[in-house]
């Protein structure tokens, strides 16, 4: 296994302004203060310039994801809706466990960031894994987020939880572990039970 990424970035895709300029502006906070760390290694790997016209969608990303130090999840009530999405968070809860056995890890792989909170309330899924940053208050109006004094606080969590695992995972990697055998799971449940049928609408 090479290390090529430090993280995976794992988002349900919008069209429209707010959702993407969240998404471009995370990214260029992390890659921003990422860089200094790694050697070849991208800072991360996104999806929308990673993969093209023609790619074996579930190969390449489970590869990725195999590939990559950590998961960033930009969690919305969106995330959580898209069965696709879902199974990326799966398949890093399967890469923790794996690498559970290979090193003592300072945290779990997933860094749920919030964008936007579901009216009920948040799932476990992205609370009980024991960190998150909750960048809801975010608006178009805000700003160049790696320079806003509001969260930078918060990406500096994020950037030194990759780089603790950077460091660990360089070092404990078995040889000859090949990230071309791990697959995707399967479809996984929703987060959330099915409202009853008399549930107010």
């Amino acid at each position: 296994m090479t290390i090529r990424y430090g993280c995976f970035f794992s988002y349900a895709h919008g069209q429209h302004a707010y959702m993407s300029k969240f998404r471009n502006d995370l990214i260029d906070a992390l890659r921003c203060y990422l860089e200094p760390h790694f050697d070849t290694e991208r800072e991360l790997f996104v999806d929308s310039e990673q993969l093209g016209g023609g790619d074996d969608l579930d190969r390449k990303i489970a590869r990725a994801l195999c590939e990559s130090v950590c998961m960033i999840v930009i969690y919305t009530p969106k995330y959580e809706a898209h069965a696709y999405t879902r199974r990326e968070f799966a398949a890093m809860q399967l890469i923790e466990a794996e690498r559970r056995q290979w090193y003592d890890l300072p945290s779990h792989l997933t860094i749920p960031v919030i964008m936007t909170r579901h009216p009920l309330s948040l799932p476990p899924q992205i609370t009980d894994p024991g960190m998150y940053v909750d960048f809801s208050r975010y608006t178009l109006a805000t700003g160049d987020l790696k320079t806003n004094p509001d969260f930078l606080p918060d990406i500096d969590k994020m950037v030194q939880r990759i780089v603790a695992h950077y460091h660990c995972l360089k070092y404990a990697i078995p040889a000859g572990h090949d990230c071309g055998a791990f697959q995707l799971p399967p479809l996984p449940p929703e987060w959330r039970a099915a409202p009853p049928p008399h549930f107010p609408r």
